[in-house]
């Protein structure tokens, strides 16, 4: 057992690291020499867990999977917004999420040709609408998949500029900008009052 938590210490130390090169300076320029460095684990210790660069990115990006866990709401429209703030807020200062994103967005030099990079995102908020969708709390005529594209674009977006402009200082502020003005066209009026879009984490019950 003392083993095995070893080598699950050890791997989650490499994908920390990992994250962190990924984020500063990409997939083509980051080296399994900087990841080695930055996690404080042997070269053996490495490629026991990763035979490659490219392996340690699909483990870097399959970890986002744990920040996309909605919580639990009444209101689905509700947990839809507030897994957008929780998202959010996990960017400002995890550096494998952050690295994750950066490979997602950066496709040219680090690609999955059998995945979509945001395939886990859309999954989450189509099934978040759909649920809305069920329970009547979207207008008639609102298209699901048409609103998940939309979110999960803007959302994508929307961070990108924020690290430009600020490091992600104010992406929560712009994720409550972007619900302000989409839900209007999303929710029944009745609703409208009883959604919270501030710029906040709430915590998940």
């Amino acid at each position: 057992m003392a083993q095995q938590e070893r080598a699950l210490r050890t791997r989650r130390l490499i994908v920390e690291a990992a994250g962190a090169v990924f984020d500063e300076m990409g997939f083509a320029a980051a080296t399994t020499n900087e990841i080695i460095d930055r996690s404080g684990v042997t070269r053996g210790a490495l490629y026991f867990h990763f035979p490659s660069k490219e392996a340690i990115a699909d483990a870097v990006v399959a970890a986002q999977d744990e920040a996309l866990v909605p919580p639990e709401r009444e209101l689905r429209l509700q947990a839809a917004i507030d897994l957008t703030m929780s998202f959010g807020d996990r960017l400002r200062h995890d550096p494998v999420l952050r690295g994750a994103v950066r490979l997602a967005v950066e496709q040219a030099s680090y690609r999955k040709p059998d995945a979509s990079p945001y395939v886990s995102s859309h999954a989450v908020v189509l099934r978040l609408l759909r649920e809305a969708e069920h329970h009547g709390e979207l207008l008639p005529g609102v298209d699901p998949e048409e609103v998940t594209a939309l979110i999960v674009g803007a959302f994508t977006g929307i961070q990108v500029l924020s690290q430009a402009i600020n490091n992600r200082a104010d992406l929560l502020g712009r994720v409550t900008v972007l619900w302000r003005y989409l839900l209007p066209g999303l929710a029944v009026p009745a609703l409208l009052p009883r959604l919270n879009t501030a710029p906040e984490v709430r915590i998940a019950q």
